[in-house]
């Protein structure tokens, strides 16, 4: 019974925060800014869920400038989790037949987000441009998620170069977004679903890295991100052991 009233209260959510914020953001179309808006409005929907989501900012990240943030993925829940980290004047770089999806597509596209085309390397790489070009005329950051794809509890996957090669040509730092792992975490039927930890990481210099550079710089984030995650899932395994403790 509790999986169906989360899965209807959900729904009308989204549908509502869709078709309202469709409305909105035609007062100010494809603004950077609504990302990080309707980001956070999704990210409320967590205690739903029943997770309890810490979000771990460095107090500075309102003065990090332009950037490219890089986040694991994991599941459809990083919309409810590690939304809560971004920050304002980002948008995300998402697959193209996001625009498809009821409601949510047109929103997607309506708050600014760049569309890329996986399937077409032409494409992509023009998209990645189109990235670069953005950064020297606006007050801008991206958002990646450089696996590529969600991982499904198959751990921190290999890194696509994308993101890697657009902070090398742009001299912008990456910024890499932890979130403790969701896999199966979640059960609908279940009214506590424990906790979330996401964590921002201090940004990371690229102009060290020549565009040869880019599978090191690569790399170098990954180890980074994977040693984080990790750290974060043992936190948590630690706090909720703790807290069954004190509730026996």
């Amino acid at each position: 019974m509790l999986s169906i009233i989360r899965i209807v209260l959900v729904t009308l959510y989204c549908i509502l925060a869709c078709i309202f914020g469709c409305i909105y953001c035609l007062f100010s179309p494809r603004n950077p800014r609504h990302v990080a808006t309707f980001g956070h409005m999704f990210g409320r929907l967590s205690p739903l869920f029943g997770l309890k989501v810490e979000t771990r900012i460095p107090a500075e990240a309102k003065n990090y400038g332009n950037s490219i943030y890089i986040a694991n993925h994991q599941n459809n829940y990083d919309m409810v989790t590690i939304s809560n980290a971004v920050q304002t004047n980002t948008v995300t770089v998402g697959k193209k037949s996001l625009i498809w999806v009821p409601f949510f597509g047109l929103l997607y596209w309506l708050t600014g987000n760049l569309l890329i085309d996986r399937a077409n390397r032409a494409k992509a790489h023009n998209t990645i441009a189109q990235v670069v070009n953005q950064f020297r005329t606006k007050t801008i950051s991206f958002w990646m998620f450089p696996e590529g794809t969600r991982s499904r509890g198959r751990g921190l996957m290999p890194f696509k170069t994308g993101a890697f090669h657009a902070a090398i040509a742009a001299g912008v730092p990456i910024i890499p977004v932890c979130a403790s792992n969701t896999h199966d975490k979640v059960k609908l039927n279940r009214w506590n679903n424990g906790l979330v930890i996401v964590e921002m990481l201090p940004p990371i210099d690229v102009t060290q890295y020549g565009k040869d550079q880019v599978r090191e710089l690569s790399a170098h984030c990954h180890a980074l991100m994977e040693a984080k995650i990790n750290e974060l899932n043992a936190e948590v395994a630690a706090r909720e052991a703790q807290m069954r403790e004190a509730k026996s």
